[in-house]
């Protein structure tokens, strides 16, 4: 009896096998097992269809070209290094000239011996082999856990493989994020983990932070992670409208409410019904709106302008915001009940200064953006280039690091990018011990003229909203500009209302 069943578990271990290497070689990606002695243990059948059968050879040897191991900017894996890259996404030339990106994994096998999972794809078929990747990986999952049903009889197999499977699910996951939420520091990560978690919900969330931060980039991720993915999702800057209009874009308006007003239109809550809207800049809106969004959010109901019917609405609401929403609270510009409505989560993305670990991921992931946008042949980022990345406070945040990157990809030469194309300029404590004339005239001369008008436009508006402690109509009043112009002059700047007043 006991024969016949040992028979029938390695009966039933090795079509598991066989399974999962008919899985593993269906993948359209190259895909390589690599023992931690270097040696290629497995490879599927794309890998070998381009490479050749290298099973048994040094993955050096045949990835790279080279006699030995981990060579620092050569080898695939930096995997002896004190910081492992694993789970990033990094990319590098690979044999006869094919650009490929490649991600690698470590993980215990079933001999309980250490192994690295190598995936390596085709950049201009990224999208399609990350979804391949992705449904390979809940294919093995649905698989292993059929399997792992039947063998009861050996526990502790069962709780490795689960172990395993759930292992790179969330790697996968965590993968998926990086896509728009790049970053590796302690305050992304919990903020990835948060949004994970409130996502599934339909509740109301808060997302707070500087200009330039990526709060749209959380509030996307919220909506692709969410019960209502695919549904509608709207985006709404309530800054960038005028006050006069803002309640007929959000709510609708009936024939006749106003000159103009030849049909009956539907709003954006009313298009946004059983999905999302991502309402940014919410500290702005006037007591008026913030009474009728409080209302949405109580009773799920709007009023179109001109009319006294409700229109009943199912909408999740996803706010952002760079102001001091409590304090402006306390000063009575922002209604409390409101606030609390819009509060039930609340999700904070920290300035780049306290999170610089990101700094250089953030930079090579633009750097890689805007080489194939431009056709660039530039490859990395100097050592040079990163100190003073790392050396500056960005108060522009990621959209600042984003078009620094930018110009520093077209302005480089010869495939390389040099401190000086970059634009900035830490200030050191030798600078801080110049005179407050020469340092200015500094920043100026040493740019292009079109450079230079817009730091010194960036540099009075900066100015006027500290004399005006950030009051937005006197500062309109005084510069002669409209309010949106001015709102889309601060976030091309990277200029937050924020240091300058309690409230906009």
């Amino acid at each position: 009896m006991k024969k016949a069943l040992d028979k029938s578990n390695e009966q039933e271990i090795s079509r598991l096998a066989q399974n999962s290497k008919v899985l593993f070689d269906l993948l359209p990606d190259m895909l390589f097992i690599v023992k931690d002695d270097f040696v290629i243990e497995r490879m599927n059948q794309a890998a070998i269809n381009r490479l050749g059968d290298q099973e048994g050879r040094k993955c050096h040897e045949v990835l790279a070209g080279l006699d030995s191991p981990c060579q620092k900017t050569v080898c695939p894996f930096e995997c002896r290094e004190f910081q492992p890259k694993y789970g990033q996404v990094l990319e590098r030339k690979l044999r006869d000239d094919f650009y490929a990106e490649y991600s690698f994994v470590p993980f215990e096998g079933y001999r309980e011996d250490n192994l690295i999972l190598l995936v390596v794809r085709d950049i201009t078929q990224k999208k399609r082999h990350e979804l391949e990747l992705e449904k390979y990986s809940k294919n093995i999952e649905n698989v292993l856990r059929e399997k792992i049903a039947i063998l009861n009889e050996s526990e502790r197999k069962r709780q490795q493989l689960y172990k395993e499977v759930n292992h790179l699910k969330k790697e996968t996951d965590r993968l998926a994020g990086h896509e728009k939420m790049i970053g590796e520091s302690k305050p992304i990560k919990a903020l990835r983990e948060m949004v994970y978690q409130v996502a599934a919900s339909s509740a109301t969330v808060l997302i707070t932070g500087e200009s330039g931060t990526g709060k749209e980039l959380v509030a996307d991720l919220i909506h692709k992670h969410s019960n209502r993915a695919d549904k509608q999702y709207l985006k709404f800057n309530c800054s960038a409208v005028a006050e006069s209009l803002l309640e007929s874009d959000l709510f609708g308006y009936e024939k006749g409410a106003f000159t103009g007003a030849a049909a009956s239109h539907k709003g954006k809550f009313e298009e946004a019904d059983g999905g999302t809207i991502f309402l940014d800049e919410i500290g702005d809106i006037s007591p008026k709106m913030q009474s009728s969004l409080l209302r949405v959010l109580q009773e799920g109901e709007i009023f179109r302008v001109g009319s006294n019917i409700p229109v009943s609405v199912d909408v999740r609401i996803i706010a952002a915001t760079n102001t001091d929403l409590e304090k402006a609270v306390r000063a009575g510009k922002f209604r409390e009940d409101l606030y609390y409505r819009l509060n039930v989560i609340n999700l904070r993305q920290v300035p780049l200064r306290e999170r610089k670990d990101d700094i250089v991921l953030l930079a090579t992931n633009f750097l890689l953006k805007f080489r194939e946008r431009f056709n660039k042949e530039v490859t990395f980022l100097p050592n040079s280039v990163v100190e003073k990345l790392l050396a500056y406070d960005w108060p522009g945040n990621v959209r600042e690091l984003e078009n620094t990157i930018q110009r520093a990809v077209l302005l480089s030469r010869d495939g390389m990018i040099s401190p000086s194309d970059l634009g900035i300029n830490p200030e050191s404590d030798e600078d801080r011990d110049e005179p407050v004339s020469e340092r200015s005239m500094k920043k100026f001369v040493s740019r292009p003229l079109k450079e230079s008008v817009s730091l010194f436009e960036a540099e009075i508006i900066a100015h006027a909203l500290e004399k005006h402690e950030g009051r937005i109509d006197d500062l309109c009043q005084s510069l002669s500009m409209p309010k949106t112009t001015l709102y889309e002059k601060m976030k091309r700047y990277g200029i937050s209302p924020k240091k300058y007043k309690n409230n906009k």
